[in-house]
């Protein structure tokens, strides 16, 4: 099983001098030690149960750009980009930016938004729920189109395009999309139609591993609605409440996962925490476990 790692807080101990060396020295050690994705996060203000709008929050995709030019191997994604947050021609271009830049090593992470301050605090429109899952489709398709060879016009509901010009195209052709949210109805089945990638919640205890069996088997369930293949999506997992204390326990309920499907869960360097320590912790206690499933 890979491991990841969602650098979601950038409160930490003395940030107002020590952010940019935290956050790049965590970077680098994960880069150098096999770590398979590192993540932040796509928002604005940070979350209410985090900490809340008057902590730390960089910009997302400058921060990818940034850690794009320190890292040589890791995978790089937002955990997730809402998709009220930028028009999606632009979108696409930022990201097909990123992607070229690293080498290839961009996902484009993208979910259907939620956070109602951040877009009331900064003036983004913040449509509702049902506006927002029909402009993240249009969105997964025009990503396509701009990747494509097809530079022509895009006409849909939401979103008008004359032009699909995106050169450099990405390094792969396109850019893997990773969809995040368990949704069942909608999230999942945008999974089935769209997404290179799924990204559910994992959580201790048996409920948390319950969960991610039934969402995983609703997304089989839209495959085979579709007729798309259900084994080619990467399922991972972000990880929630996850302590160094228990480690060990940890460890021993990832083979449950990965026999659910789970090929990568992800861990969060906790607030008011050295994430540097916290990472070093995590590479020799837990990734050489990892790497044994």
């Amino acid at each position: 099983m890979d491991l990841g790692v969602h650098y979601y807080t950038f409160t930490h101990p003395e940030w107002q001098t020590t952010l940019t060396d935290r956050l790049t020295e965590t970077a680098k050690l994960a880069d150098e030690a096999g770590v398979s994705l590192f993540t932040v996060m796509d928002h604005w203000f940070q979350m209410l149960h985090s900490g809340g709008p008057f902590e730390p929050m960089l910009e997302g995709y400058t921060t990818l750009g940034y850690l794009a030019g320190i890292t040589s191997n890791v995978r790089l994604s937002l955990l997730v980009t809402g998709v009220t947050y930028r028009y999606p021609g632009l979108l696409a271009k930022t990201v097909a930016t990123t992607d070229v830049l690293s080498g290839g090593r961009t996902l484009l992470g993208i979910g259907a938004a939620w956070y109602d301050r951040e877009h009331a605090g900064l003036g983004v429109p913040f449509p509702p729920t049902a506006e927002r899952f029909e402009r993240l489709e249009e969105t997964l398709r025009i990503a396509e189109q701009m990747w494509s060879d097809n530079d022509g016009a895009f006409e849909g509901k939401h979103y008008q395009l004359a032009e699909t010009i995106c050169l450099p195209k990405p390094v792969r052709g396109r850019v893997p999309v990773l969809i995040g949210g368990g949704g069942e109805k909608k999230t999942l089945r945008l999974v089935a139609q769209y997404g290179d990638a799924c990204n559910l919640f994992g959580a201790p205890g048996p409920e948390g591993l319950e969960t991610v069996q039934h969402k995983l088997e609703v997304l089989r369930g839209h495959c085979d609605e579709l007729g798309t293949d259900y084994d080619k999506i990467e399922k991972t997992m972000l990880y929630q409440n996850f302590s160094l204390d228990e480690a060990d326990r940890f460890a021993d309920e990832m083979p449950a996962y990965a026999d659910a499907g789970i090929s990568l869960v992800s861990l969060m360097p906790p607030r008011y925490e050295d994430p540097v320590a916290w990472t070093t912790q995590v590479l020799e206690q837990v990734k050489p476990r990892l790497d044994t499933i």
